[in-house]
């Protein structure tokens, strides 16, 4: 049996109750949930619903439809996926003057395989401080489509390495530069010009790249 995937935005009526009227019509179509976000509004009588989901029929004409006639639903409208137009994300982030050389690597490294058909996009922070940064590692994993983490900065240590090694444990990708600290100790790959890091790190998640990091016999550039 083909498999339909939907990316669904949904205008609801803010209030109780909308987002379970909404997951029963996609559970009774045995369909499955990939990703949801609650999106804000400039409408003070509505809010934006986005769902990417699943079903086991091809067609989706009787979910959209009933979708729509529920009571909480303003509207439903089929849109692209944010896997097909943004694709997997590289988070960059550190030192402000490290954080931007690392994006310009991981940019126009992405750019040369996105014009081959990938969809990859790169995502920077510049932070500074131990608990502001290992807050921040950690919610990368709790971030969708994230494939790849780079910290770009002169120290880190201490409650980042915890943080940096919970995310590797999740299947997190975890690029650092070689600088002072624990950080590195922890990280999957360590590259000294913070350029070249942004390039290996998009090579890494890019499926037009032959670039494995599990291949390599040394984890230091």
């Amino acid at each position: 049996m083909s498999e339909t995937k939907l990316a669904l935005l949904l205008r609801v009526h803010p209030g109780p109750g909308a987002l379970h009227q909404i997951t029963g019509v996609i559970a009774a179509h045995q369909g499955n949930i990939t990703s949801v976000a609650i999106l804000g509004s400039r409408l003070d009588n509505e809010e934006r619903t986005f769902f990417e989901i699943e079903l086991p029929q091809p067609d989706s004409a009787i979910v959209l439809s009933e979708l729509a006639a529920l009571p909480a639903v303003l509207g439903v409208e089929e849109v692209r996926s944010m896997e097909k137009i943004y694709g997997k994300r590289i988070i960059i982030m550190g030192g402000g003057a490290q954080v931007a050389q690392v994006a310009i690597g991981a940019i126009s490294e992405a750019d040369r395989h996105n014009l081959r058909g990938e969809h990859i996009s790169i995502d920077t922070i510049p932070l500074v401080g131990e608990q502001q940064l290992a807050d921040a590692v950690r919610a990368v994993a709790r971030l969708p489509r994230a494939k790849a983490l780079v910290l770009a900065g002169s120290l880190m240590g201490g409650e980042i390495e915890i943080a940096v090694r919970e995310v590797r444990a999740q299947g997190l990708l975890v690029v650092s530069l070689n600088m002072a600290g624990s950080v590195p100790e922890a990280a999957d790959l360590v590259v000294s010009d913070p350029v070249q890091a942004g390039v290996m790190t998009v090579m890494a998640v890019a499926d037009t790249a032959k670039f494995n990091v599990a291949r390599l016999k040394q984890r230091v550039f």
